[in-house]
């Protein structure tokens, strides 16, 4: 079977561009064709997607015998999306049910390859009750605190001298708490899963996590069972969520093509391996090697496919959603920028991870870079939301890349796409148009109810997206023709991106199931 027949169907976390969007750039760089559930059948925000549906269309794409691979979220399988295993009041009994459809097409269709992620559910500390249970507005930092504390106490036998911890009332609590024990009883259902053979590869992936939480003390629990069990030994555990889909799909697409590309990771920040980035629970370099294997590739030290250059964590632990940092570090950005033209110039090629700061990229770093006619020559770049998420995302489309060369079917002007929806969401929206014009175009602290304040929104997005091509990024004969906001917040965008030729339009549409 050639790359032109092959298909890989995706079942996503959620809707958003980043679960949708991103894996389809991947496969487009490779030349494979995507299936992804229809819009009906997907959630959209806090409306969970149709489970019955979902679980039919996965038997509808196993029986083609051109699919040869399933990427699956079990979030989206069991609960509906991301937000519903949050919120969802579904039984263990009944979410649990819900993974024998895998043992079906196991069953049926056993040289069918399934690749998986489950996520260890996440306890976010703020007040906003926009992706959480409603009592998350009054209760949400102080579950987040808790977690927290009881994980300090995991080895200690006492049970009975919690009161000063605790200042949640109980019903509340025994809510949040079953819903925790739930989502960690599909993680050991998973676990089973991989370790029966069901599923050929496991990846439990943390969400928006600290060193100390809930979170990271079910990890604790889940490493013991992933060593008991022989068969459930390689599963991969680390920060991530939205980045996963598109990492499992590059796998898919290198294992099909039986390579495994190697990766140079470097920093040019002294320490910057050792830095725990924001919103994650373990050290950047352990979290660059997991990102790496998950994406069916290897880390080299010497001679390597691909350099990743990595823009270390800000120490100040700056956060980009609030704006530009008052003090940026100068340094930092032109050591960057000269570990990439270094690497660019010694004839590599070169990623570029910006995990400097959450939610946006290093505006420092982006305009020199820019300035010395870098952007353009970058195999990919991400700087989204954790350094999981932009890790992942840029090892998956530099995987697609090698996958696409080695077959033959790697597309040039897919790369270039990707690249540039990238730094056009990353870096143009994210971390100047949103800084610079956030608070008027979005003055609701909730998605924006009025119609009207999202169409100008959208319209101002797209405008200075395309402002910024021409001035400032490798925009070439590129446009933004149309641009939404899928939650109707500020958090995302979906961008469609062409290439103006004439009055031709080139564009490499995803194929949807």
């Amino acid at each position: 079977m050639n790359s032109t027949d092959r298909r890989i169907a995706l079942l996503p976390l959620d809707d958003r561009p980043v679960n949708v969007l991103l894996p389809g750039d991947v496969a487009n760089v490779a030349g494979v064709a995507l299936d992804v559930p229809d819009t009906a059948m997907l959630p959209a925000y806090r409306q969970s997607g149709d489970t019955d549906a979902l679980a039919a269309w996965l038997r509808e794409r196993a029986s083609d015998p051109n699919t040869t691979h399933l990427v699956v979220s079990i979030d989206m399988l069991l609960y509906g999306g991301l937000i519903a295993s949050r919120t969802s009041h579904d039984s263990v009994r009944d979410v649990v049910a819900r993974l024998d459809v895998l043992r079906e097409i196991k069953r049926s269709r056993p040289e069918l390859t399934i690749f998986a992620v489950s996520l260890v559910m996440r306890a976010s500390n703020s007040y906003s009750n926009a992706e959480e249970p409603e009592y998350w507005k009054d209760y949400g930092k102080d579950l987040h605190a808790l977690g927290g504390a009881l994980h300090q106490q995991l080895d200690s036998t006492v049970t009975d001298q919690l009161d000063s911890l605790i200042e949640v009332p109980d019903g509340i609590l025994s809510d949040y708490a079953s819903r925790r024990a739930r989502n960690h009883m599909v993680n050991m259902n998973a676990l089973l899963l991989r370790n029966e053979g069901t599923i050929d590869f496991l990846a439990i992936t943390a969400d928006d996590t600290a060193t100390f939480a809930a979170g990271s003390a079910e990890q604790v629990w889940l490493r013991h069972w992933m060593r008991f069990l022989p068969g459930a030994r390689d599963t991969l555990m680390y920060p991530g969520a939205d980045e996963v889909g598109a990492a499992l799909v590059a796998r898919a697409i290198a294992s099909t093509d039986g390579i495994h590309p190697s990766f140079a990771a470097r920093t040019a920040q002294e320490g910057g391996f050792d830095r725990v980035p924001p919103f994650e629970n373990g050290p950047l370099g352990e979290s660059v090697d997991r990102q790496i294997r998950a994406a069916g590739a290897e880390r080299a030290e010497a001679e390597a496919d691909i350099v990743l250059v990595l823009h270390a964590p800000d120490p100040e632990r700056h956060d980009m959603f609030r704006g530009y940092p008052e003090t940026p570090d100068l340094d930092a950005a032109d050591a960057t920028v000269e570990l990439v033209r270094r690497s660019l110039d010694e004839g590599s090629r070169v990623a570029l991870a910006d995990v400097r700061f959450p939610n946006g990229a290093d505006a420092e770093l982006l305009t020199r870079l820019a300035a010395a006619g870098l952007l353009e020559r970058l195999e990919a770049f991400g700087a989204w939301n954790t350094a999981g998420n932009t890790i992942g995302s840029v090892i998956a489309l530099c995987v697609a890349g090698e996958a696409g060369r080695a077959s033959g079917s790697f597309d040039a002007d897919a790369s270039r796409r990707a690249l540039l929806t990238r730094l056009l969401d990353d870096y143009a929206y994210q971390a100047v148009i949103r800084s610079e014009k956030g608070a008027d175009l979005f003055p609701d602290r909730f998605p924006l109810a009025d119609d009207s304040r999202v169409e100008h929104a959208r319209s101002v997005i797209r405008d200075d997206m395309n402002r910024m091509l021409r001035e400032t990024l490798p925009g070439g004969d590129w446009s933004v023709t149309s641009l939404t906001l899928p939650w109707r917040r500020s958090f995302e965008v979906a961008i469609t991106l062409r290439r103006m030729v004439g009055r031709a339009q080139s564009l490499s549409p995803m194929s949807v199931g």
